[in-house]
Formats: structure tokens, C-alpha cells, sequence
């Protein structure tokens, strides 16, 4: 006990043991036929504290966002849209269209605990790969379905959804932005990576349920109802004053102060909502006074609108005085909460990130250098991590079926030869680098 507390918590999570560490899910198959990012986020999250993931591909083409790349831009033939939810992962190329293909996904299922798809409702039951067939192969199988609207419902068969459509059908979209002016989008696609996240949720419950009872399930995900979850007091309120939410911008309407102000060298996220807290920001801007103001004594008349206004632009003024670092100093001295609008470059050389493992620099056997995000949740005695970045269209395909299914070379080739399962073919987005090897980082 003769360590501080934070020094006994570095000890306790530290990034350079994390690969000496055991990992929570090993054990655990996840077979994933899944596109975009909505389904995909899902194993990855899994895949990061030891599921082993198996990602089944269409031969050639393989995941639509192999070619979205962000800005029309691709890195070593890689598009950095799709890395992101799809590192670790094991890639084979299956055409399921095709019997034998059905037959290999069925023998796959076979040995899995998992299986994550996110194509339309009712496409894997009109293949004979839905969960009422494969249960019956495996019915210890947890089947999880995620799309837009569900698997059943008047708006749910036959429609396609992104991350936008979930946005704006669940009223995310409907309250965020300014007032006045059209609702806005997230920045970054929320729905897709929130909904990975409850995903993972159910699918820890199901295999906890499973410990217990010997069974697997179906489950399935609206993702439009995911984000439905996440708007706290949208609807009780509606529903009791018969209003809706509006619009706010940066403010805060259940807190105040709670905005985002400009600086002499960049943007300062500032909110004092306990009224200490104010207190500590009128100190730290030499006006004690205010907190002792009728308009700003409590939390309640500093949310009066004409209030709010009045206390943001003394803040505004006197945030433009100073700098961010300045700032974010005074909080911490003061006692209220500041912190700056940081960018990924800031990130990258953030001591505070790094020292806690968010930024993770590795050297990747076939894509050289790569700049990640790590493991969100820290776990000490199985921490998650980035064993390997994406691969290429059915980079995997010989160890997996090798290893996994007992097919000798001679079965492959002629599984290659009727293009039943096959690999990238020279498109950028699903081939490797130019100078990749035979070979190279085919297995970690």
C-alpha cells in the first residue's frame, strides 16, 4: 500500500504487459457475414479482448467499405474507412450464393459460438443461413441480426438504412444542431458505432445465459432504436408536457454554464453546473461577485434563457483574453471543467493518450506503420488490444480452412478453381500493397 493510488493504477493497466496478459473472450469463435460498419464494429469490439473473429467475404469484392475510402483517399491499396472496425480479424473469401459455399458458412457455424450478420431482414433465412437453420447444426449458436428498422415491422423489410437514416429516423438528428436552423448529423458515424457497442452488450448476455443453461439465441437490433436509447429525457418529456425537445447548439440545457468558446489560440470546452463549481469559475475570471448575482446564485436562474445569454457572453469575453492552456489550467485550479477541442494531431502527441494506451503506434507485418485508437475499456488482468490491422479480401483463406475445417491444399484449389472461395483480384481496397510478399503476415 505505499504506492499513491494513480501510481498503483499505472502499474495496474500498463500498456507494455498487455501482450503478457491473457485475454477475456479467448475461446470465443464469432463468424461474421457482415458490411459497413454497423455490423462489423461488433465483432471488432469482440475481437479486441480475444474472440477470434472469422469475416466472410464475397470473393473479388469482398465488404462494400473496402471502397469508401474518407475524402476519396486510399493508403497502400487500403481505405482507411475500413480499418477501423476490422483489424484482428481473420478474412476469407466464401461465395454463399453458391451450395457449396452455404455448406462451408454452415460448417464454419458448426465450430462457432457466434455468428454477426447485418444484410437485409429475412436475406440469411431465404439462403438457409438464418438462425432457424443453423440452430438446428449448432443450437448452441448465438445469432445476432443487426439492421436499420429491425427484423420485423412495417418499416423494416425491404428497406436499406445507413448511419444518416438512423440518425434522423430515431430524432437524433432532430435535436442536434442550432436553433433556427436545420438539424444536423453527427460528425462521425454514431449510430453505426453505438449500435456495435449494445450489440456487444447482448451478445455477453446471451453467452452468459448460454454458461448457464446449455442454449444459444436469436438476436436481433433496430439501429434506429439504439439511438432512440440514448436521447435520456426526449420522451418522458413529450410525453408529460406534450413538447418537444429543441434544438440547442453547444449549450447545455440542463446545465449551465455548458458551451464552447473561442480562445486567443484555439476553442475551450467550458461547464461549472454545481454551484461550487461556478463559484471557483468567478474567482478564476476575478468576479466573485457573480456568483452572488440573483440572474447566476443557482444553477435553476442560470438556466432562465435571457440568463444563460447574458453569463455566456461575460465568459466569451474574458475566454478571449486568454489561451487554452491558460484555461484549462484555471479549471483545474478553480475547480470547474475545462478542456480543449482537440484534433487527431493533438491526440497523437497527447501525453495524457499515450500514457494510458489510447494512441496505439505499431509496425504491421503487411501495411508498416499504423497510427490506432486503443482498447476504450482498460481491464487489468485481460486487457484488450491491436494484433493486426485489416487484410485483404480473403487473406486467411488457407489457414482458416486448414485449421479450422481440415481441407488439404488439394480441396482448396478446387474450391479456388469453381470460385467458390477465392481472394482479391487486382482491385484497390481489397488487394494488398504493391510490395506485399507471399507470405508476409499471414499469421500473427
Amino acid at each position: 500500500m505505499a504506492d499513491s493510488y494513480v501510481a498503483w493504477t499505472q502499474r495496474a493497466f500498463d500498456i507494455r504487459q498487455v501482450f503478457d496478459k491473457p485475454e477475456a473472450l479467448k475461446g470465443i469463435r464469432v463468424i461474421e457475414l457482415c458490411t459497413l460498419i454497423l455490423g462489423p464494429s461488433t465483432p471488432d469490439f469482440l475481437g479486441e479482448f480475444g474472440a477470434e473473429v472469422i469475416k466472410v467475404e464475397l470473393p473479388g469484392s469482398g465488404d462494400t467499405m473496402r471502397y469508401v475510402p474518407p475524402n476519396g483517399w486510399y493508403w497502400r491499396n487500403l481505405c482507411f474507412g475500413f480499418t477501423p472496425q476490422n483489424h484482428g480479424k481473420y478474412q476469407v473469401a466464401v461465395d454463399v450464393h453458391r451450395t457449396e459455399g452455404k455448406e462451408l458458412f454452415r460448417k464454419l457455424t458448426a465450430k462457432a459460438d457466434v455468428v454477426v450478420e447485418n444484410v437485409r431482414p429475412g436475406t440469411m433465412d431465404r439462403w438457409g443461413l438464418g438462425y432457424r437453420q443453423l440452430s438446428q447444426i449448432n443450437p448452441r449458436i448465438i445469432y445476432l441480426a443487426a439492421t436499420g428498422f429491425g427484423q420485423w415491422g412495417p418499416f423494416s423489410v425491404g428497406r436499406a438504412s445507413y448511419d444518416l437514416l438512423a440518425q434522423a429516423a430515431s430524432g437524433l438528428a432532430g435535436i442536434t444542431g442550432f436553433p433556427g436552423r436545420s438539424p444536423m448529423k453527427s460528425g462521425i458515424y454514431l449510430g453505426d458505432y453505438f449500435g456495435g457497442l449494445m450489440n456487444c452488450i447482448a451478445i455477453l448476455a446471451a453467452l452468459h445465459y448460454r454458461q448457464r443453461t446449455g442454449r444459444g439465441q436469436f438476436l436481433e437490433y433496430s439501429q434506429a432504436e439504439g439511438l432512440i436509447r440514448t436521447m435520456d429525457w426526449t420522451w418522458i418529456y413529450q410525453g408529460l408536457t406534450g413538447k418537444e425537445r429543441q434544438r440547442s447548439g453547444n449549450r447545455d440545457v440542463a446545465i449551465s454554464p455548458s458551451d464552447i468558446f473561442p480562445s486567443r489560440d484555439g476553442l475551450v470546452a467550458i461547464a461549472a453546473g454545481r454551484d461550487e463549481e461556478f463559484t471557483g469559475l468567478c474567482r478564476a475570471m476575478k468576479r466573485p461577485g457573480l456568483a452572488k448575482d440573483r440572474r447566476f446564485a443557482t444553477l435553476a436562474a442560470r438556466l432562465v434563457d435571457e440568463h444563460n445569454l447574458a453569463l455566456n457572453g461575460i465568459i466569451a469575453a474574458w475566454v478571449l483574453t486568454r489561451r487554452v492552456k491558460e484555461l484549462v489550467g484555471l479549471g483545474q485550479k478553480f475547480g470547474f471543467a475545462a478542456a480543449p477541442v482537440q484534433n487527431a494531431k493533438d491526440h497523437r502527441g497527447d501525453p495524457h493518450l499515450r500514457a494510458r494506451g489510447a494512441v496505439w503506434e505499431y509496425e504491421d507485418p503487411v501495411y508498416g506503420d499504423m497510427v490506432e485508437y486503443g482498447p476504450a475499456p482498460k481491464l487489468s488482468r485481460t486487457p484488450g488490444r491491436i494484433k493486426w490491422a485489416a487484410r485483404p479480401v480473403g487473406f486467411h483463406n488457407e489457414y482458416v480452412f486448414r485449421k479450422l475445417l481440415g481441407l488439404t491444399s488439394k480441396q482448396i484449389r478446387a474450391l479456388e478453381e469453381k470460385k467458390v472461395i477465392g481472394k482479391w483480384g487486382d482491385r484497390v481496397g481489397a488487394k494488398p500493397p504493391d510490395d506485399w510478399r507471399p507470405g508476409q503476415g499471414e499469421i500473427f
